[in-house]
Parts: C-alpha cells; structure tokens; sequence
C-alpha cells in the first residue's frame, strides 16, 4: 500500500471532502451532470441523527481515497453483509493497493461490528479498469441477477401511503 497513507473512519468535518471526492468520481465515469451530492447531504445522511452509511478515508497529509457502505442482508444467504456503494482512489495512488485495503477495512469493520458474511457491490459496465480490479480480487457477476432501479415519480408514487387507498 501507499506509504504515509492511513485509513480511517469519516467524522462529522470529512463531509466536504467526501463529497469532493464522490465529485471526482461521478466526473471520471461521465456522471458529473447527474452528480447530486453535496457536503450538506452527506453531513446529513452519513453523520446524523440516523446515519445512513460509514465511510472510511483514506488520507496521506490530504484524502486521497474513500470506501462508502452500508449493511446489507441476503435471504438468499440467511446472512449479513456489507454493500460498497462507492470506492475512488486518486489517480496518482492508483496501483498501490489502496483500493483493497479501504475494502478490507470495510470488511473487517462489518464483519465484527454485524457480522457481516459477505460483500456485495456494483460495477459500471464501462469501467474497465473497476471490472478488472474487482474481478482481480475474486469479485464475481450474480448471472441470474440484474440491479434495477426505482426513482423519482415512479418511487414517489410507490411510497404514497394512499397508493392503495380505493
């Protein structure tokens, strides 16, 4: 791994740089345009009241990468696990194991604190290099699953309480 560099959980003040670097991300894959987070949001949703999700940040004299995750339960499994929703390394330390430790690090965390068995995550088709990097660990595709999404009208329709109401 990147000598000088450490890994640790995000507080409260991490919010503005985690939001940078979710930034970074979201402009290396395309998504800049479609890019909505904000230092307030993740201040809100990571570190309130009911935090949402744990990052951990990984950081030389400045952050140089992230790993953020959340529990997650398989019934098909009958088990806990961990989902990485989002992992980015800076350019200039990419190739040094970084992204492995800040998953290992999430591993570890999860599996003692909910014992989590298993991680899970997804990949954008079109990034090669992510697809190579996890594959490389021992990450494989669920054939007979499809992530799928629901959002906007369609969610807000969904979460009506008086969606069924005659």
């Amino acid at each position: 791994m990147t000598d000088g560099v450490r890994i640790r959980a995000a507080v409260p003040g991490d919010a503005g740089a985690v939001a940078r670097m979710l930034a970074a991300l979201a402009d290396e894959l395309g998504y800049a345009g479609r890019f909505a987070s904000t230092e307030a949001t993740i201040a809100t949703y990571g570190h309130g009241e009911r935090p949402l999700f744990a990052t951990f940040i990984a950081e030389a004299e400045t952050p140089v990468g992230f790993a953020l995750s959340f529990p997650h339960f398989s019934t098909m499994r009958a088990l806990p696990g961990v989902y990485v929703q989002d992992l980015w390394t800076a350019p200039e330390v990419r190739g040094q194991g970084l992204g492995a430790a800040l998953l290992a690090e999430v591993a570890e965390v999860a599996a003692r604190d909910w014992n989590a068995a298993y991680m899970a995550l997804s990949v954008h088709a079109h990034n090669a290099a992510a697809n190579r990097f996890y594959a490389g660990l021992g990450f494989g595709e669920v054939p007979d699953e499809r992530a799928m999404v629901l959002d906007g009208p369609g969610f807000a329709a969904l979460a009506d309480p008086r969606r069924f109401i005659p």
